[in-house]
C-alpha cells in the first residue's frame, strides 16, 4: 500500500511539472507515464484520466490555500502576517502556474472541478477579508469598511488573473519566478494607497524587498 501511495504521489508531481513546463493542454496521461518511466497501465491504476489527476492537483492547491492564508493572531504580528499572506501568493502561483495560466479553459471543460473552484474562492474571498480586517484593526491599514470586501475582491482578481496576463502580452516567453514576483508586488501596491504614517516605512521595506525578487 506505501509504494501505490507513493506512486500516485509521483504522478501528481510529474504532472505539475509537466503542466507548468508545456501547458495542461498539451500533456496527455502518456506523456505522464513517459516521464516517469511507467506504464500507461500502472498510471490508470491511481488515475482514471487526465481529469482525475487535476482534480487532485486542485485539492493540493486548495489545502494550501486553507491553511497558508490566514489573518494575524495578535497585533503585533499583523504587518508580519501581511507578508507571509504576499509569500503564499507566490508560492501557489508559482507552483500551480499552468492552473492560472489557462483557468477559464481548464474549468470549463470539467463541471465538478468548476464547482469545487467556486466553492474554495468563496471561502479564499472570507479569508482575504478577514487579512484586511485584521491589519485595518492593527493600524496597518485605514480603509472605509465599505470598501474592505471590494479590495478583497480586487487582490483576488489579480491574483488570479496575472499569470494569464502575461501570457497574453508574451505567450512565448517562459512562466519565471522573476515575472511571478513583478505579481506579488502588484498586490502588496493594492495595500500602498492604504497604509497608515505608522506602518509606511516597513510597507516601504517590504516592496523593495519584492522588487529585488522581481528584477
Amino acid at each position: 500500500m506505501e509504494k501505490k501511495l507513493r506512486t500516485k504521489d509521483k504522478i501528481l508531481q510529474a504532472s505539475i511539472e509537466l503542466f507548468n513546463q508545456v501547458g495542461e493542454r498539451q500533456v496527455t496521461t502518456n506523456h505522464i507515464a513517459a516521464h516517469l518511466g511507467i506504464s500507461p497501465g500502472n498510471l490508470y491504476y491511481h488515475f482514471r484520466n487526465k481529469e482525475d489527476i487535476v482534480r487532485h492537483i486542485f485539492k493540493e492547491y486548495a489545502k494550501l490555500l486553507e491553511t497558508r492564508i490566514k489573518p494575524p493572531s495578535d497585533k503585533a504580528e499583523a504587518l508580519d502576517a501581511l507578508a507571509c499572506y504576499l509569500d503564499a501568493v507566490f508560492e501557489l502561483m508559482w507552483r500551480f502556474h499552468f492552473f492560472y495560466a489557462n483557468l477559464p479553459d481548464i474549468l470549463s471543460r470539467d463541471p465538478a472541478l468548476q464547482q469545487d473552484y467556486q466553492h474554495v474562492q468563496q471561502g479564499v474571498l472570507v479569508r482575504v477579508t478577514a487579512v484586511l480586517k485584521a491589519l485595518k484593526q492593527s493600524d496597518i491599514i485605514d480603509i472605509d469598511d465599505d470598501d474592505i470586501t471590494d479590495l478583497a475582491h480586487s487582490i483576488k482578481l489579480l491574483v488570479t488573473f496575472w499569470i494569464s496576463y502575461l501570457k497574453t502580452q508574451a505567450p512565448q516567453q517562459a512562466i519565471d519566478k522573476a515575472s511571478v514576483y513583478q505579481g506579488v508586488l502588484k498586490v502588496l501596491l493594492l495595500f500602498k494607497p492604504y497604509a497608515t504614517a505608522e506602518a509606511k516605512p516597513r510597507i516601504a521595506r517590504l516592496q523593495q524587498h519584492y522588487e529585488a525578487l522581481a528584477s
